[in-house]
């Protein structure tokens, strides 16, 4: 369960299994997600600390200048070990990937899909045509396609939603890898600190009701942590447990940084992550290995 909590701690580094990890503690009132088992691979305290923006994003807007004066003004400092977990709207938005959809004229075939579904914008669905790579399932009002990222969403991940009331679209960054490198990049020229940046989006799942978040883009640490030839606690040598850490972070920041609430980014504290190059292809599947494709 969360909680609040105001406790105090130094930062650190921790190893496991001979490669580094990296994990700390900090001050300031936030949800703390305690996770804790018996033994001596206790897992670590987690803590998500939201970062609020007073104003919307602009193109052209400097977005690590932006962060840096919201962490200054709610007294939050960031430390060795955090990672930044930012949503793509803001990244979008800051490199001007946004779409009047005036200028957008539909073709035939996205005005007949649109009639067809009432709710639809035909506007929209034209550009997230023009957005894909190809069109994976177009059924019941719903339009899933990859792009050319390689990922498979609804509408190539355009949206009109939290952007200015549905006159413009915002597309998906071009190279989400390079902008959260980028970020990155920018965060230690202004502070010192080298730490792992992931931007996310919302997705649905197949099988599954409601949107949860999905790593984007991601700089300074492995998006997988495998723990395959390894044995629990049991004594069974794990086959086949690859865990999708970047996405888990993903979720855990969509806890506090709703679309509601003005937080579109924030913190986690306290994971031990394992530095390196690391980018989201390495969390998509091949196609010949995709069962469902």
């Amino acid at each position: 369960m969360g909680k609040f909590n105001a406790d105090t701690a130094a930062p650190g580094a921790k190893r496991r299994n001979g490669k580094a990890r990296h994990g700390s503690a900090g001050s300031r009132a936030q949800f703390d997600y305690k996770s804790r088992r018996d033994g001596t691979n206790a897992a670590p305290d987690l803590r998500i600390i939201p970062i609020r923006l007073a104003d919307e994003i602009h193109p052209g807007d400097s977005l690590p200048d932006i962060l840096l004066a919201s962490l200054r003004r709610n007294r939050i400092r960031l430390q060795a070990g955090d990672i930044l977990i930012v949503k793509h709207k803001i990244v979008s938005k800051a490199e001007s990937r946004l779409v009047d959809l005036a200028s957008i004229a539909p073709s035939a075939e996205s005005l007949a899909w649109a009639k067809r579904y009432h709710h639809l914008n035909p506007r929209v669905i034209e550009l997230a045509l023009r957005q894909a790579r190809s069109v994976i399932r177009r059924q019941n009002g719903v339009l899933i396609t990859e792009t050319h990222h390689g990922f498979l969403c609804a509408n190539s991940g355009v949206d009109v939603s939290n952007v200015d009331g549905g006159g413009h679209a915002l597309l998906l960054p071009e190279d989400s890898d390079r902008s959260a490198a980028s970020l990155r990049r920018e965060i230690k020229k202004r502070t010192g600190l080298t730490i792992p940046v992931i931007i996310t989006d919302s997705f649905g799942r197949p099988w599954r009701e409601g949107l949860t978040e999905v790593a984007i883009g991601i700089a300074g640490m492995k998006p997988l942590r495998d723990e395959r030839g390894r044995r629990d606690p049991h004594g069974y040598k794990l086959r086949a447990s690859v865990e999708a850490v970047a996405d888990e972070l993903a979720c855990a920041a969509g806890l506090v940084s709703g679309k509601l609430n003005r937080t579109p980014a924030c913190i986690i504290r306290g994971f031990e992550y394992e530095a390196g190059a690391g980018g989201v292809r390495q969390l998509l599947r091949p196609a010949a290995n995709d069962l469902f494709r």
